[in-house]
């Protein structure tokens, strides 16, 4: 990727964070013209602040060295920010991770690929608060799971206690 796809991509991310209600800077010259480690965007809504290092990647896997994950932490703790990765693949949207949720390679570097952004990531909506990640095992048939049917935990724990017989139980529960 160009210097100059990375520069706009940081930029497009200060942008949608701003929109979003974020007070956003993206650090000058972060990567470059400092011997100082600072990630590429700082942003934060009063309550909740982050660190995060932008990256983007037309279709390959997206690669961090451990140097740079290991500085976006550093900072952010002294910071007092949460440290995040914002990867963007060409054609999607933003998704964020925090370092200890990406693939180590054997090299001790760190890989994002687009199917486990798409997956995995927390995409921007509910990086910002927006929405609510829910999974499909929440979810009954259009519902949230509350869990167990009331009447089947008390007949198997009748059962249990031995106050019930099995074929009685059986019975109740056809």
């Amino acid at each position: 990727m160009s210097q100059a796809k990375g520069d706009r991509r940081e930029r497009e991310l200060v942008n949608i964070l701003d929109e979003a209600g974020f007070a956003v800077m993206r650090a000058p010259a972060s990567g470059s013209a400092t011997e100082r480690e600072l990630p590429d965007v700082l942003a934060g809504d009063g309550e909740t602040f982050y660190a995060i290092e932008a990256k983007s990647s037309s279709g390959d896997p997206i690669y961090l060295t451990g140097e740079e994950v290991e500085a976006l932490t550093y900072f952010a703790q002294n910071f007092g920010a949460k440290p995040r990765i914002g990867v963007r693949f060409d054609r999607e949207d933003w998704y964020f991770f925090h370092p200890g949720d990406l693939h180590v390679t054997d090299g001790g570097n760190y890989r994002v690929k687009s199917e486990t952004a798409i997956a995995d990531g927390t995409d921007f909506a509910e990086f910002v608060g927006e929405s609510e990640k829910v999974t499909l095992e929440e979810i009954d048939e259009g519902g949230v799971d509350t869990g167990p049917d009331p009447e089947i935990v008390r007949v198997l724990n009748a059962v249990e206690q031995g106050v019930m017989d099995v074929e009685e139980a059986a019975t109740l529960l056809e």
